[in-house]
């Protein structure tokens, strides 16, 4: 659209109004993170970063997947806790409430009423088939619940509430979002309606960074025990102690040799929050077997800790900002029901579901 056609715009319909009507042109983009905890580097680097450049750009529904995180049955005060958590961590971390919309999944009841409908017409087999059950059910074989069964059906409702066509996801999420595609684009079809678009993995021109943990393998992660990750609310003492017991290993046989796994991993979570001549420094000490590691993890903990600085003291800020995050909350349900309840109305009409 040019400039003359949007300040004219701006005069006929004022200022509120035009912002709604320039994010209704905008793409839809969804995405959400489990509350099952606080936010570490990983998610930082894995999501939220782009998330925060996203919102200039797009209509982003961002959400805290409350329901998600039932299927491990936690305490009723440990649940609120968390979602309020992640809620403020949200915020601390630069989504802004006036850019996107931010709220929570348990706010919006047409979520759990779209899971319900996609759920008539998704099949055991294809659900059982699910890589992500398989690996439920290797894990926690004593909680094989339906949550689990049908977590890919509720991740289409997420994203086909909204109708979004771009969604922000990681590799191990693929599935799911391939899963979201077939459950809406057979709803279409059952019902000859065109009401779901098909959602792509979407991350916005960049690769995602993965952030390993502390533990020497895989990613950084909640559920992989508190000392893996680096929490954004972490405290300085509590950082430095997790930093230092860091797997590494006895240091290099030869120079310039091939870094095993566990050291690639302190080099990346380096190459992360160090400076580029920090990094380079130690490069350069690996490669010609000068290397002492406890050095390197002294000097990782104290970036890590001037990085992660500014989160933290806007966090505890927040955390005693009670009618703050409640509006937030407030108005980002509102928001977000504005779109899943036409979505719903539209649904419900196409199955036939109507008022005798």
């Amino acid at each position: 659209m040019f400039l003359p056609q949007c300040l004219f715009i701006l005069k006929i319909i004022g200022s509120i109004e035009a912002i709604a009507y320039f994010r209704c042109m905008k793409e839809i983009v969804v995405s959400g993170i489990r509350s099952t905890g606080n936010l570490h580097l990983g998610n930082y680097f894995g999501a939220m970063k782009n998330f925060i450049r996203m919102q200039d750009e797009f209509n982003c529904f961002f959400f805290i997947a409350d329901y998600h995180s039932l299927t491990t049955h936690p305490s009723p005060a440990d649940f609120h806790l968390n979602v309020k958590s992640v809620l403020v961590e949200y915020l601390a971390c630069g989504l802004d409430p006036e850019k996107c919309t931010l709220y929570i999944q348990s706010d919006l009841p047409e979520i759990a009423e779209l899971y319900l409908l996609l759920n008539m017409n998704a099949y055991v087999g294809e659900l059982e088939r699910c890589t992500s059950f398989k690996e439920k059910i290797r894990k926690q074989p004593d909680n094989i619940n339906a949550g689990l069964l049908t977590y890919p059906t509720l991740m289409a409702a997420d994203i086909l509430i909204h109708r979004a066509v771009k969604v922000p996801v990681g590799k191990d999420q693929e599935q799911h979002l391939e899963m979201a595609r077939t459950f809406g684009n057979r709803f279409n079809r059952m019902y000859e309606t065109e009401l779901f678009p098909e959602p792509y993995a979407f991350n916005f021109g960049t690769q995602l960074v993965k952030i390993p943990g502390l533990d020497g393998s895989g990613k950084m992660g909640k559920s992989e025990g508190e000392g893996n990750a680096i929490f954004l609310a972490d405290a300085p003492e509590l950082i430095r102690k997790k930093v230092m017991r860091a797997v590494s290993d006895s240091g290099p046989a030869v120079m310039n040799q091939e870094k095993p796994e566990v050291i690639k991993n302190l080099f990346s979570l380096m190459e992360a929050v160090s400076s580029a001549e920090t990094l380079a420094f130690f490069e350069e000490q690996y490669n010609v077997m000068k290397i002492r590691y406890g050095d390197m993890k002294k000097q990782l903990a104290e970036d890590m800790i001037a990085f992660t600085d500014p989160f933290r003291k806007r966090i505890l800020e927040l955390s005693k900002d009670e009618k703050t995050v409640q509006q937030v909350a407030r108005r980002g349900a509102e928001k977000a029901r504005e779109s899943a309840s036409k979505t719903i109305r539209e649904a419900r009409n196409a199955i036939g579901i109507r008022q005798i």
